[in-house]
């Protein structure tokens, strides 16, 4: 008995279309399993990126907490006079930060004002000006002064540095900046060559690497048009730096600033080798001083006592909040930036 050839057509489009669908439901359920894969490939690498994240805030509380914890045993014989006391006397348990804490701002402050200076102008010469032959070559040699180790600045300073200081640099600017109304107590002084001053110089020329690499680096992603655009108009180089690259790269620029001035307040050997190390407060920039960094390297592996070893604790803890604090207020500046902008 013979099937009707529609019958047969009926039978061989129904077993196609079962195929297909077995095919189509093989490869859904692939694609599925590589989706059920990929979601759990995603949440291993979610799950270990926020482990190392983590990581680092857990250590940074950790210090946060070791710091406070060995720090109020000061805390509680001196109270917050510990701050604002200038009196340094391990031999009599009598300890004061403020020498530490003003030698530590006043140095930084004048390695920030020789640093940015030099580092705005050193950026915009490899950006701008420099010839291409020369600009790499150039930028890789400034680069190698961040690498440097901080005691052979140390070194430098104090057998090369402080001597010219004290023959040259430091009668001149007796004479000169010495003798103007409101600037003799700053200038005057012993000179021997080590100090405050010194100290802020070295201080600069260690800080001018990071802060002119980050100046560089933010000046080469303002877009070519924009400048182009400016010069077309007739602006001046300076102008444009002034109006296009610095409005456009602020963020980067108060970036790499930040990045020296922490740099400037925790360096420990340079600034140990040539600030002096004397435990009195001066207005003269000339006399020696005292650091934060410089103290706990001069008398860590001496402090014996348990008030001593505190009190050291103590001024690691003031630093650690310096710094947040100058970290905290450039964000506040960035924003305030930004919303005056927006307005």
């Amino acid at each position: 008995m013979s099937v009707p050839v529609s019958t047969m057509e009926k039978s061989v489009c129904a077993s196609g279309v079962d195929a297909k669908e077995n095919t189509m439901g093989s490869v859904s359920e692939r694609m599925r399993a590589i989706g059920r894969r990929q979601q759990r490939q995603d949440g291993v690498f979610h799950g270990l990126t926020f482990l190392f994240a983590l990581t680092v805030l857990m250590v940074l509380a950790g210090i946060i907490v070791s710091l406070i914890i060995s720090a109020i045993p000061v805390f509680r014989e001196f109270g917050w006079r510990f701050i604002t006391m200038v009196e340094w006397d391990p031999v009599n348990e009598v300890y004061g930060a403020a020498i530490a804490i003003f030698g530590t701002l006043v140095t930084s402050l004048i390695a920030l004002l020789i640093a940015v200076p030099l580092s705005f102008g050193i950026a915009l010469f490899l950006t701008e000006l420099c010839p291409v032959w020369l600009r790499r070559s150039m930028g890789t040699a400034i680069e190698l002064l961040a690498g440097v180790p901080s005691i052979i600045f140390g070194m430098w300073g104090l057998f090369v540095l402080a001597p010219i200081f004290a023959d040259y640099v430091q009668p001149f600017l007796e004479s000169t900046l010495g003798v103007v109304p409101g600037l003799s107590l700053l200038f005057t002084g012993p000179m021997m060559g080590i100090g405050v001053l010194t100290a802020g110089v070295i201080l600069a020329i260690m800080i001018i690497p990071f802060i002119s690499s980050v100046m560089r680096d933010v000046f080469e992603t303002v877009p070519p048009v924009l400048k182009e655009s400016a010069y077309a108009l007739g602006c001046t180089r300076w102008e444009v730096m002034k109006n296009i690259v610095l409005h456009y790269t602020r963020n980067g620029v108060v970036g790499g600033i930040m990045l020296g001035l922490g740099r400037a307040l925790g360096e420990t050997m340079a600034v140990t080798f040539v600030i002096g190390n004397a435990n009195h407060v001066s207005a003269s920039l000339f006399a020696p001083g005292n650091s934060i960094a410089s103290t706990l390297a001069n008398e860590f592996a001496e402090a014996s006592s348990e008030l001593h070893v505190s009190a050291l604790f103590a001024l690691g803890l003031i630093l650690f909040v310096i710094t947040f604090i100058v970290l905290a207020a450039s964000k506040l500046m960035l924003m305030r930036m930004a919303k005056k902008e927006g307005l």
